[in-house]
C-alpha cells in the first residue's frame, strides 16, 4: 500500500468451536457456498443443513464435515441450538422463510434479492420489528469483494473528499443449466430487484444515504426471444436523500471473449478525486480483479486489494447476532436496499427488444 492510507487488519475468527450454531436452508443459488464459507471461516459451526432436493441436499453436505442434513425446515426451525439460518432459496421464498425464522426466535442470513415484493418488505419489517431478530442480507458485490471493501476505506479516509455520486454496473453472463425459476421474472425478481440490489446497496453505502427515490428505470429483453420472462438488461437513476445521485445498469451481456462471469465496475466521483472498482478483471492485463484505482489532489494510485481487506462483514455479523449490535449493516440499510430495487422494478419503463 502507498499514498498513506491505513488500512484496517485482516479479520480473525470472532468466535470459538461451538459457540455461534447456524443452519442452511434451501440451496438453490451457488451463492450460499461463500455465505456459509465465510460464516465459517469467521469462526461459526454448522450443524444443519435442508434442501427439498436431495442430490443437492447431499452434495452439500458432504463438502461440509460436521454438518448433517436435516429431515425438514421444520426440525431446523425447532432447534435451540441454531441462531442463525442462512438461505439462498428460490429468490420468491427467501422473504417468508425468514418471517417464520424469525418467528421461530432465530436471525435470518439471505442471499440478495432478499425481498421481491412490497408486500414481503412490509411482512419483513412486521417481523424483525415483533420479534427484534434480525434479517440480515448477502449483497455479495459489496461485502465479498476485496476491492469493495478497499474502496469503502478509502472513502472513510477522506481520499477523494465527499462522494457527491455512485456508478455502478453489474454485467453478468447467463451460462448453462440455470433452473427454470430463473426464466420467471415472478420467481426471481426481475432484473434491477435481482442483480440490482447489489448496486442500489452500494449507492447508499458509499454515497453515505438513508433512502432514495427512483427517478427513472428501465428493463427490457432484448435478445433473448425464447425465454420472455428474462430481462437482459435494466437501468435506473436514483436521487439519495442527502442530495447524491447513483446511477446502476445491469444486463446479460457478458461477451465469450471475457473469462470472468462479468466485468463488474463502480466508480465513486467525489469533490476531490474519484475511484473506479475493476473487482473481477482488469481487461487486456495481467492484473487480474480486486483492483482499486484512485485519483485525486495529491496523484494518481493502484491498488491490488487481493489479500489486503479479508472479509469482515462476516465475523461483525455473528458478534452483531450475539451483542444485539449493528455493526455488519443496520437493519434499515439492509431493507433500504430492497426497496430500491423492488420499486426500480416495479416503476420501470419496459422497452421493446
Amino acid at each position: 500500500m502507498s499514498a498513506g492510507f491505513a488500512f484496517d487488519p485482516l479479520p480473525e475468527p470472532v468466535v470459538g468451536p461451538g459457540e455461534f450454531v447456524f443452519a442452511a436452508v434451501g440451496l438453490d443459488h451457488g451463492h450460499i457456498h461463500g455465505m456459509v464459507d465465510q460464516l465459517i471461516a469467521a469462526g461459526a459451526t454448522l450443524s444443519l443443513v435442508w434442501d427439498e432436493d436431495p442430490q443437492r441436499l447431499a452434495d452439500f453436505v458432504a463438502t461440509h464435515p460436521g454438518a448433517r442434513a436435516a429431515s425438514s425446515e421444520r426440525e431446523v426451525l425447532e432447534d435451540s441450538e441454531v441462531r442463525l439460518v442462512a438461505s439462498a432459496s428460490i429468490a420468491s421464498l427467501r422473504a417468508p422463510l425468514g418471517v417464520r425464522v424469525l418467528e421461530a426466535g432465530k436471525d435470518f442470513f439471505a442471499d440478495k434479492p432478499a425481498i421481491t415484493s412490497l408486500d414481503d418488505l412490509a411482512a419483513a419489517r412486521d417481523a424483525v420489528a415483533r420479534t427484534g431478530r434480525k434479517f440480515a442480507v448477502y449483497y455479495g458485490e459489496r461485502v465479498h469483494s476485496e476491492a469493495a471493501i478497499l474502496a469503502g476505506q478509502l472513502v472513510a479516509q477522506g481520499a477523494i473528499g465527499e462522494v457527491l455520486q455512485v456508478v455502478s454496473f453489474g454485467p453478468h453472463r447467463i451460462g448453462e443449466n440455470r433452473p427454470d425459476w430463473f426464466w420467471d421474472p415472478a420467481q426471481y425478481g426481475g432484473i434491477l430487484c435481482d442483480i440490482g440490489s447489489h448496486n442500489f446497496e452500494q449507492m447508499l453505502f458509499y454515497a453515505g444515504a438513508r433512502s432514495g427515490e427512483i427517478v427513472s428505470a428501465t428493463v427490457a429483453n432484448y435478445a433473448h426471444p425464447e425465454t420472455p420472462g428474462l430481462q437482459d438488461f435494466g437501468d435506473a437513476h436514483v436521487v439519495l436523500d442527502n442530495g447524491k445521485t447513483g446511477y446502476v445498469r445491469v444486463d446479460w451481456f457478458t461477451p465469450a471473449g471475457i473469462d470472468v462471469f462479468g466485468d463488474g465496475r463502480t466508480v465513486l466521483l467525489g469533490t476531490d478525486g474519484y475511484i473506479e472498482l475493476r473487482k473481477y478483471i482488469d481487461i487486456t492485463t495481467d492484473n487480474g480483479g480486486g483492483q482499486v484505482l484512485l485519483v485525486n489532489q495529491e496523484g494518481q494510485y493502484r491498488f491490488d486489494a487481493r489479500g489486503k481487506t479479508g472479509f469482515p462483514f462476516f465475523g461483525q455479523l455473528i458478534r452483531d447476532c450475539l451483542d444485539r449490535t449493528e455493526n455488519a449493516m443496520t437493519q434499515e440499510h439492509a431493507f433500504m436496499a430492497a426497496e430500491l430495487s423492488i420499486v426500480a422494478q416495479r416503476d420501470a419503463r419496459v422497452l421493446a427488444g
